[in-house]
């Protein structure tokens, strides 16, 4: 009898975002590859660079298979196929003239087609306004350049998977940085872009003493204008609490570590901040899923740590090997990566892990665990880069290193540990993101017409199983909030372990970013989130503890913070933002302007609501939706809380017409400034037929008002949902807890998840990370 292979154990949602973004697909757009051909195909091709390919093949197979470790998704995309880029991270150089601008806009396009991600810094451009001696003319600076990247990024989607990010960086003591750090508060601009503001620590001294420092003309080397360092700490800090960009890197602390100082600085990173290269280089990232990486013993979880050594040893030699048989995109490209061999080993499946082993994940025991593991998976991957350079020679630029004179043996890789986002990659694995706490406990997704699926979390079922409290509708009530925090009948040593991002305060965050940085080569993947009514102080705070702790960097992301955040549970009543007002004043005068107000009435009678004020300046988009009378088009406006007005328009029409939508759309905005919520005003306006009804691309449109109805359904994520007549089926999407989502996924419809710097669907694996 022939014993039959094991099969691979994958989730509907790893099935899903294989099917999607990762398997092969013939000319026609057809899957002909299986996961498990996948997974044959790259380690194939990755084991060709090595000593003993069949052996390796097999070796780096089962790894992946066993969902122990995945490489970044251009290795899994693109291994063993024509275009074969398998990097994942770029850096290109922006020098201060218009070919040079150009000739990166150039190749930028180039390792965006190839399914890479560029980082660029802005620092070497001069000023706006400053003279162009060639021309006599003016520059018009950094951020104006940076459209054009952002343009073409644009309109370059990767091998038709996903299109291309970018990171742009700018230091602190550029004459530019007040455009720089606003270049996104305009939620249409950029939209390619995450931004951070690279921080010196001459900075940072003189914030500490409220002194000012100098701006500097990166053309001239001369001072162009001395500023308060704290007024610009608290302009970035505001721009992050309001929209979550831009980000900061400590710059001259990612420098004290940059193993090869003499071929040059680093300025920039990759699109996430993770990972910090020299212009030209790149690197190449994989994931270990510590979920995988525990066994039994006396009836508890613990540490496999003899399994994690040797998937570390494995996965060092995998990463190594995906530098030679790699196809970059330039040449120059090839040459830096081969000089210096940079890898990024990291982890995904933090957060399960620390469950399995029943620890919290604020804790001081899961800051312990976190210095404990990275650091023993730096101890290793170094040992494995050491014994690879002595089968194959030590990285070619070991001699001009810091190496030698640190006494550290010759390494195969300059660099060795990294923790990269791993959004679509812990969904394959079917674990949590990187070192992100849970996302969610519980959650519904909602099929087609009226099938609800709830997904718990696999150990929690467990748990509740063993413990006795499970039950169908408390697992569907938890996934309302995603929390298990406020169910009297969880015990509460179950709710101490089973906690969510928004569970957990700022600072811990922090903590357990620090603990992976202090043994992490290169930098570390994390968001730390905060509650909608989070102020900009404890944005600070929280920036100010990211640094005194030893991170490279730190990004944030508050709760609706985006104009693009358009799903989630509810809003603060009166009541709340009467209680948030309140903490305001108790902490005393303010830095930051603030958005918190308040509403009521006199004593005795109801309170009248009052419409909060249109702000001067707000955002939105215009869709055009045809109807039985022509074409209409409805504008949605955005502003701090959410939508806040909807005006329409029906091509030329006048008259009557054009009164009546004229009223609808006043009263619409009347509505949602008076905070009713956009569902109820769909529910009153969806469905309202007029003589004329139309067949459109997704259903009847049965009148203007029915069409508006529409067009909210669009922005807020809710095309089909109950009771709507004339309808198509809905697509993916689901209800989530606070705090994390940003909007629906342009490609399934599911909900837009906010981690690691990037933006993921959990259903399709959509990601953004711009």
């Amino acid at each position: 009898m022939v014993k039959r292979k094991k099969a691979i154990e994958l989730s509907a949602n790893a099935l899903r975002v294989l099917e999607r973004r990762y398997l092969t697909r013939d000319e026609g757009g057809r899957i002909i590859e299986t996961p498990e051909e996948m997974f044959r195909r790259v380690a194939r091709a990755v084991a060709q660079a090595d000593e003993n390919p069949r052996e390796a093949e097999e070796v780096f197979f089962r790894m992946m298979a066993s969902l122990e470790f995945l490489p970044n998704s251009p290795t899994l995309m693109n291994a063993g196929k024509e275009l074969g880029q398998l990097s994942a991270c770029f850096v290109l150089p922006v020098e201060d003239s218009m070919e040079e601008i150009f000739e990166a806009v150039k190749h930028t396009a180039m390792i965006h087609k190839s399914g890479g991600g560029t980082g660029f810094s802005f620092s070497r451009l001069r000023p706006k306004g400053s003279t162009v001696a060639s021309t006599g003319g003016v520059s018009s600076g950094p951020v104006s350049f940076m459209k054009v990247f952002d343009t073409a990024t644009d309109v370059i989607k990767q091998g038709g998977k996903r299109r291309g990010a970018n990171m742009g960086v700018l230091r602190v003591d550029h004459p530019d940085i007040r455009e720089f750090i606003y270049a996104k508060e305009d939620p249409s601009r950029f939209t390619n872009f995450n931004l951070s503001v690279a921080i010196t620590d001459a900075f940072m001294q003189a914030l500490e003493k409220g002194e000012n420092y100098d701006l500097v003309d990166p053309h001239t080397k001369r001072v162009v204008e001395s500023v308060s360092a704290k007024e610009i700490f608290h302009e970035i800090v505001y721009q992050a609490w309001k929209t979550g960009d831009p980000g900061v890197l400590f710059i001259d602390r990612i420098n004290k570590d940059n193993p090869t100082p003499f071929l040059g600085q680093f300025e920039g990173t990759n699109p996430c901040g993770e990972q910090p290269l020299l212009p030209y280089e790149s690197c190449n990232l994989g994931s270990i899923n510590l979920a995988k990486m525990v066994k039994r013993k006396n009836g508890n979880w613990t540490l496999d740590e003899g399994k994690l050594d040797i998937t570390v040893f494995q996965a060092v030699r995998f990463l190594d090997n995906v530098i030679d048989v790699n196809r970059y995109p330039l040449p120059q490209i090839e040459e830096m990566t081969k000089g210096n061999r940079k890898i990024g080993l990291g982890v995904m499946g933090f957060a399960d892990l620390l469950i399995l082993l029943g620890i919290p994940y604020d804790s001081t025991e899961a800051v312990r665990v976190a210095r404990k593991l990275m650091s023993r998976i730096r101890k290793k991957a170094r040992e494995a880069s050491a014994k690879l350079a002595q089968s194959r020679g030590p990285f070619p630029n070991y001699e001009r290193s810091i190496y030698p004179e640190m006494g550290i043996p010759p390494l195969r890789n300059a660099t060795t540990t990294t923790i990269a986002p791993t959004g679509t990659l812990s969904i394959i694995a079917g674990c949590s993101s990187g070192i992100e706490p849970l996302f969610a406990v519980s959650y519904i997704r909602r099929v087609l017409d009226n099938e609800e699926l709830v997904e718990v979390h696999p150990l929690f079922v467990e748990v509740a199983k063993r413990r006795g409290f499970y039950r169908e509708e408390l697992m569907r009530q938890i996934a309302s909030s995603g929390s298990i925090q406020r169910f009297d009948e969880i015990p509460d040593d179950v709710k101490r372990v089973f906690v969510t991002a928004h569970d957990i305060a700022p600072e811990w965050h922090v903590k357990i970013q620090a603990a992976f940085q202090e043994f992490t080569d290169n930098a570390v993947s994390k968001t730390v989130n905060f509650p909608h009514d989070a102020t900009p102080e404890d944005v600070a705070q929280v920036y100010l503890l990211a640094y005194r702790l030893g991170c490279k960097g730190v990004t944030i992301y508050r709760d609706r913070s985006r104009d693009t955040q358009v799903l989630n549970i509810g809003r603060c009543a009166p009541a709340e933002l009467a209680r948030v007002s309140y903490q305001l004043q108790e902490r005393g005068p303010s830095t930051y302007p603030e958005a918190a107000r308040t509403s009521g009435g006199s004593e005795g009678r109801p309170p009248q609501i009052a419409p909060r004020p249109r702000p001067p300046v707000t955002h939105g988009v215009t869709e055009r939706i045809g109807t039985g009378c022509g074409k209409l088009y409805v504008t949605v406006n955005y502003d701090d809380e959410g939508i806040c007005e909807v005006f329409a328009q029906m091509g030329k029409s006048g008259g009557c017409a054009a009164s009546q939508i004229e009223g609808i759309s006043r009263l619409i905005s009347l509505a949602l400034r008076s905070r009713v919520s956009v569902d109820a005003i769909i529910k009153q306006i969806k469905g309202i037929r007029c003589p004329a009804p139309l067949w459109g691309k997704g259903g009847m449109v049965l009148s203007c008002a029915d069409g508006i109805a529409r067009v909210l359904e669009h922005q807020t994520g809710k095309e089909g949902a109950e009771g709507s007549e004339g309808s198509s089926p809905p697509r993916l999407w689901g209800r989530y807890p606070n705090g994390l989502i940003v909007g629906s996924c342009p490609e399934c419809g599911g909900a837009v998840e906010h981690a690691e710097g990037c933006e993921v669907c959990r259903f399709c694996g959509f990601t953004r990370c711009a």
